[in-house]
C-alpha cells in the first residue's frame, strides 16, 4: 500500500472520492469539499490546509482508503474547543499550531471520518491510516491530532493507537412518527406546549410567512439576497464569515436537492433566512440571518419550520446546530457527541489527558441536568 498526503482534492477525484464516502452525507461528498477548496473557504489564509490522507494499492493504484484531513494553523471552525491548550503551550514556551484535524470545517455534524474500499480488510487500513498520522506528527513540527465528531464505531480504533475520547454535547429533535406539529406538541407539559404557541403565533400576528427552497430552485439573483443575511450574523455577533457567496452558488447547483433554504417574508420583501442541509434520515441546520427584529423570528425560521419540514418529509433527525440551551424547552434532546485526540509532547498529554477525564465527569452531569428541563409530560420523558 502507499500512503499519501493530498493538498487538492481534485488530485484525487469525484469519483475516486464519492465511490469511498458515499454522496448520502451532505458534508462528506466530493462537490461539498471541492468547494470549500475552489473558493476560498479553506485554505493557508484561514488556517485549514487540506492534507487529505490517502491510501492506495501499490500496483494498480486503486484507492483503498481516504480520511478529509487539514493542517491546522488555529482552532477556528472546529467547534470542540482547545483554545486554552493552546494557550497552555503558549505559556510554556512551546507550539500547539501546526495541528492535524480529521473534521469538516466549520461542520460540527457527526459523521464517518476513516473511509475504507468495499471488500478491503476495514480494521487494518483504518488502524494504518491512523498510524500515518502519528508518523507525520512525530516527524514533523505537529503538536497534535484530532478527529472531531467521529462516529462511535471508530473510538477503539483511535483509543488503542493511545488517542483519548473528549465528550460534548448538542441537543438535536427526534421524530417519533409525528403526523404534524400539533401531534407533536402534544407530547409537551401544558405550559411548555403555550410557551411554543405563543412563539409560532407572533410571526402570524406580524403577518411574516415563509418559504422553503431547495438549492436547485434558488435563482442567482437570490443568493445576493440570502448571503447578506448569512454575514449579518457573524457582522453582529463578531466572527468571520468563513462560507462565501461562490461556494453557495456552486454547491446549489452540484448538490441540488440536500441545500435547502428557509426564507421569511414580510410585505413581500425576504427579511429573513436559515440555511440548512438534508440528506435521507436528517436535517442539519447550519446558519442563519435577518435584517428585521421579529420577536420570535429565530425561533421560528431556524427551529419550527425545521421540524414542520422533517415531519412533513418523514425525516427522523434535526440537528440545528451547536451549542444552544434554549432548544431543549423546544423538543430537542441532549445529546453526547465526541472527539478523539492525540498528543505527541508526553508532559502536556498527561495533563491534558487528566483534563479531558474530569471534563467527562461534568459534561455528564450537565447532560443529566438537561434532561431534567426537558419539556414533554412526564410520561414522554
Amino acid at each position: 500500500m502507499i500512503i499519501s498526503f493530498v493538498n487538492n482534492i481534485n488530485d484525487i477525484g469525484k469519483t475516486r472520492w464519492n465511490t469511498l464516502t458515499g454522496t448520502e452525507s451532505p458534508f462528506l461528498r466530493f462537490e461539498f469539499l471541492a468547494a470549500l477548496e475552489a473558493h476560498d473557504c479553506v485554505g493557508k489564509d484561514q488556517g485549514w490546509i487540506p492534507q487529505h490522507l490517502i491510501i492506495e494499492d501499490n500496483e494498480g493504484g486503486a484507492l483503498l482508503g481516504l480520511m478529509p484531513l487539514y493542517l491546522k494553523y488555529n482552532s477556528y471552525g472546529e467547534l470542540v474547543f482547545d483554545w486554552s491548550w493552546a494557550d497552555a503551550y503558549h505559556q510554556a514556551g512551546r507550539a500547539y499550531y501546526p495541528k492535524l484535524v480529521s473534521a469538516i470545517p466549520y461542520t460540527p455534524v457527526t459523521g464517518e471520518r476513516l473511509f475504507v474500499a468495499p471488500g478491503q480488510d476495514k480494521h487494518s487500513i483504518k488502524s494504518e491510516m491512523i498510524n500515518a498520522l502519528k508518523q507525520i506528527a512525530l516527524n514533523n513540527q505537529l503538536s497534535s491530532i484530532h478527529c472531531l465528531f467521529p462516529p462511535e464505531d471508530d473510538y477503539e480504533n483511535f483509543i488503542a493507537q493511545g488517542f483519548v475520547s473528549r465528550l460534548g454535547c448538542q441537543f438535536h429533535w427526534h421524530n417519533h412518527n409525528y403526523e404534524s406539529f400539533s401531534h407533536f406538541l402534544s407530547t409537551f407539559a401544558s405550559r411548555k406546549r403555550k410557551n411554543i404557541l405563543k412563539e409560532r403565533k407572533r410571526c402570524t400576528d406580524n403577518n411574516v410567512t415563509f418559504e422553503i427552497l431547495t438549492g436547485s430552485q434558488i435563482a442567482p439573483d437570490l443568493w445576493p439576497t440570502i448571503y447578506h443575511f448569512y454575514q449579518k450574523t457573524f457582522i453582529e455577533k463578531g466572527g468571520y464569515a468563513s462560507f462565501t457567496q461562490a461556494f453557495f452558488e456552486e454547491i446549489s447547483q452540484t448538490m441540488g436537492d440536500q441545500l435547502l433554504v428557509v426564507l421569511a417574508v414580510f410585505k413581500g420583501k425576504y427579511v429573513a433566512s436559515a440555511i440548512s442541509y438534508r440528506n435521507s434520515e436528517a436535517l442539519y441546520g447550519r446558519h442563519w440571518g435577518s435584517s428585521e427584529d421579529f420577536n420570535s423570528l429565530h425561533f421560528e425560521t431556524c427551529y419550527y419550520q425545521g421540524i414542520d419540514y422533517a415531519i412533513e418529509h418523514q425525516l427522523q433527525l434535526f440537528e440545528p446546530g451547536a451549542q444552544g440551551e434554549h432548544k431543549v424547552s423546544r423538543g430537542f434532546i441532549p445529546t453526547e457527541t465526541w472527539s478523539t485526540h492525540w498528543i505527541k509532547d508526553s508532559d502536556f498529554k498527561t495533563a491534558i489527558f487528566q483534563f479531558v477525564d474530569r471534563e467527562k465527569e461534568y459534561m455528564k452531569i450537565y447532560i443529566s441536568e438537561m434532561n431534567e428541563h426537558l419539556p414533554f409530560k412526564k410520561a414522554e420523558k
